[in-house]
């Protein structure tokens, strides 16, 4: 029900006058009425109802009441209100205020909780009034809304059915309680996360609204294993906020999925670029649009709170450590530091990062150790490129091969962390820094390759690593980057960044994507039949 004023307020001027509010109009004529701007929360001002149609705005809980706000052409002015709910003939509050820059406003407090409020304003000067504002209308709700969870999946007790990795259904009721005879505004919002909600209101990017019932009712992977707490922040019409925090455990997976190129633990490759913010997103090897998977802010890249300067590889994970996702190796060119980010938590990557160590442990093309050549840096500054080339020696572990002076360098076996990886030169002739290096991982048989875009000519080239029959690997296809063409076009104009993250059509090879100019995601079957994804966020 649409509360409004039973009345012409306009008519009480009279009995306000006979009880000393207001001086009978004396030198104001009527074109001097205020105008009103309308009541206020704070520094939010709402347009008020004043005029027969428009539904009123609802003001929430403040500290002294909501402001009304009236622009006059006297020194100040004179504000009544009334309540429409009880339809009392008596004012509920008067009060006068000094105009500044033509400009009143006075604070109103006392109001009933759920009740509908109208008032109006008169411009005064010494002690005369002006004809009084149009009627104006608002409402007031006090009252928090509220918010409970539940899961089918993930019960709050009880023995859940799907596993930390994986998504489950989470239904947000929520509801805005009436006072005893009064109205409440309603629902307008809910946000939702795992983590710390923050400030934010409807306005918010992640704000949705609920269903006619009041759900929402909404898919979230479960990122860590044990103990899970889901925020719920629900704001009514009028500015008043509720929420509710719901506890859950969530066991771990005894058989996770083991995908090189997974981040997020879905068992599907992820393509990992910035977004236009500078947050890192992914999205999934084989995804029909350029809808993320999830976005890591720029706050959790290494510094500057930007993704886009940085250089990111994953290909494989350390084994001391669960889920069996992508750990992420991050670059920035001409930094001498590595960074590597273990992924403990299928891609939310919320524990902070370690340096990856340099290594010293040099060995030869028999793998026997070796004292490191002259040109090989003592940190990661002489990198220009690096990518996540695959297992190189055995099971999921990561290995990086790194563009240095012209020369490219693998980096394999050891711990990262702590820089016990052994490292060998692969190329000695320097040829190789005109070319982009795409690490495509291994095919179905366990052989790895390495392409690389010609930056002159648009060229790609794909050179096999194959697997031998000791486990080692055939790096003699490597010898010469001007061999291997296996097709044409790539230019840097065209697709400024190229990237693979292993077979995303399932054919049991992998499959080359784009970024072109324009920043739409192209993927493709090998490096032919290309798919233009749409625009990037």
């Amino acid at each position: 029900m649409t509360l409004r004023h039973a009345r012409r307020l306009g008519g009480v001027t009279a009995a306000a006058i006979a009880a000393g509010l207001l001086t009978a109009p004396g030198a104001f004529a009527a074109d001097t009425a205020p105008a009103v701007l309308g009541t206020s929360q704070g520094s939010e001002y709402r347009a008020d109802a004043c005029d027969s149609t428009t539904d009123p705005s609802w003001v929430g809980r403040t500290t002294n009441g909501p402001t009304l706000n009236a622009k006059v052409t006297g020194t100040g002015a004179r504000f009544g209100v009334w309540d429409e709910t009880t339809g009392a003939q008596a004012p509920v509050f008067t009060g006068e205020a000094q105009a500044y820059g033509q400009q009143a406003k006075v604070a109103v407090p006392g109001l009933v909780d759920g009740h509908g409020y109208a008032w109006h304003a008169w411009a005064v000067q010494d002690q005369q009034a002006s004809a009084p504002s149009a009627d104006c209308h608002f409402r007031v709700d006090t009252t928090s809304p509220t918010a409970t969870v539940s899961s089918p999946d993930f019960p709050a007790s009880g023995t859940a059915t799907k596993y930390a990795g994986q998504k489950g259904t989470f239904v947000l009721t929520t509801a805005d309680p009436a006072p005893a005879g009064g109205q409440a505004s309603g629902v307008d919002c809910v946000r939702y996360g795992f983590s710390n909600l923050g400030v934010g209101g409807c306005d918010s990017s992640d704000a949705v609204k609920p269903g006619a019932d009041g759900t929402v009712t909404v898919d979230l992977k479960v990122r860590d294993w044990g103990t899970n707490i889901l925020n719920v922040q629900v704001t009514d019409k009028a500015g008043n906020v509720g929420g509710a925090s719901y506890t859950f455990y969530a066991p771990s997976n005894p058989n996770p999925p083991k995908t090189l190129g997974d981040v997020d633990g879905d068992g599907t490759a992820d393509i990992l670029l910035p977004d236009a913010q500078g947050n890192l997103q992914y999205l999934g090897v084989n995804a029909p649009d350029t809808t993320p998977n999830a976005v890591i802010t720029g706050a959790h890249a290494p510094y500057d709170g930007n993704w886009a300067p940085f250089q990111v590889a994953h290909l494989g994970w350390s084994n001391q450590h669960a889920p069996s996702s992508d750990d992420l190796f991050v670059h920035k060119p001409g930094d001498g530091y590595l960074y590597q980010y273990r992924n403990f938590d299928y891609g939310s990557f919320s524990q902070t990062w370690t340096g990856a160590g340099r290594s010293t442990r040099c060995v030869d093309g028999t793998g026997a150790a070796a004292a490191c050549p002259a040109d090989y840096a003592s940190d990661w500054s002489k990198a220009d490129q690096l990518v996540a080339f695959g297992p190189a020696t055995g099971g999921f572990a990561p290995s990086l091969v790194t563009l240095e002076g012209g020369n490219l360098w693998l980096h394999a076996g050891g711990n990262f962390s702590f820089g016990t990886q052994k490292v060998r030169k692969l190329t000695t002739t320097g040829d190789w820094a005109d070319y982009d290096l795409i690490a495509p991982g291994p095919d179905a048989a366990g052989n790895l390759a390495l392409w690389a875009r010609d930056r002159a000519t648009g060229d790609l080239h794909a050179y096999p690593v194959p697997k031998k029959a000791d486990g080692t690997f055939d790096f003699s296809a490597l010898a010469d980057p001007k061999a291997n063409v296996v097709a044409t076009g790539f230019t840097t104009a065209a697709y400024p960044t190229l990237g693979s993250s292993g077979d995303g059509d399932g054919d049991g090879t992998p499959d080359l994507w784009a970024v072109t100019a324009d920043r739409h995601l192209v993927t493709f079957s090998g490096w032919s039949a290309p798919k233009d994804l749409g625009a990037l966020r």
